[in-house]
């Protein structure tokens, strides 16, 4: 008997060839070196089966649901011992991968998207690039540039370490069963940044902090953070006086030297 997996964690089931050939394809004749690609929450195998078929890396698959992991070995026996029933966000990626580099790519489970980066943020120096799947507000905001109103936390946290570019919108037809609004498709790709040169924990105490409060500047925002007697904050007034959408990693960056030198 063929079992046929349930929809769970939030996934809908891509069916529609050309976005999963996309997305393949977008992994394929890159600079970046890595020999294999671990897809997250495959499902019933539509990223998949493109995936097998590249001559270019070889696939590996993680999920967390037992039936689709029998619905895999069934219809994809090419995958062998690289299926591995675990949940990905809470696995040591070495055991699975080991240590050499490898690509992740998945139609990502909306509720658990941005996790999913949040994780592959741990394994940065080993994951050097990534084509995802996620809700298309959730893709234009990590993708967006600043100035935007849609850029935020997740945008400079993510794009510290990874160039990201978003690809094409996917229909909701193309889905079973068919979400209520469009996903996106996005690309990262690992920059040349090594660690940020600054105390990177208090960085991301700035960003999200700042972002907490996105409509106000900084002054106000970071208020909590700022001792003026201690603080140059006279010096900086004209930093202070802007909102957090105008700001670049790299004045993050600065902005948390500040704080920490104060």
């Amino acid at each position: 008997m063929i079992v046929r997996p349930k929809k769970h964690l939030g996934q809908h089931f891509l069916n529609d060839k050309s976005v999963c050939e996309r997305m393949t394809t977008a992994l394929e004749g890159t600079d970046y070196v890595f020999k294999s690609v671990l897809e997250v929450g495959p499902g019933m195998g539509a990223l998949t089966e493109p995936l097998l078929k590249s001559t270019e890396f070889e696939t590996h698959v993680v999920e967390i649901d037992t039936e689709s992991v029998v619905y895999l070995k069934q219809h994809f026996p090419a995958l062998g011992d690289r299926i591995y029933e675990k949940d990905f966000l809470h696995s040591d990626l070495t055991d699975i991968m080991g240590t050499d580099a490898f690509a992740v790519a998945g139609n990502f489970p909306y509720n658990i998207s941005t996790q999913i980066l949040f994780k592959v943020l741990d394994y940065k120096d080993q994951i050097p690039m990534v084509v995802g799947m996620f809700q298309k507000e959730v893709a234009v905001r990590i993708a967006e540039p600043p100035g935007s109103k849609k850029y935020g936390i997740t945008s400079v946290l993510l794009q510290a370490y990874y160039d990201i570019e978003y690809l094409f919108t996917v229909p909701p037809e193309v889905f079973t069963p068919a979400p209520k609004v469009d996903s996106g498709v996005i690309i990262l790709k690992r920059n040349k940044t090594k660690k940020l040169d600054c105390d990177e924990v208090l960085f991301k105490q700035v960003v999200k902090m700042a972002f907490n409060q996105r409509r106000k500047t900084l002054r106000n925002s970071l208020k909590a953070m700022i001792n003026e007697k201690d603080f140059p904050y006279q010096d900086y007034s004209e930093m202070f006086a802007r909102r957090p959408e105008s700001f670049s990693v790299q004045e993050f960056v600065t902005l948390t030297n500040l704080f920490d030198n104060a």
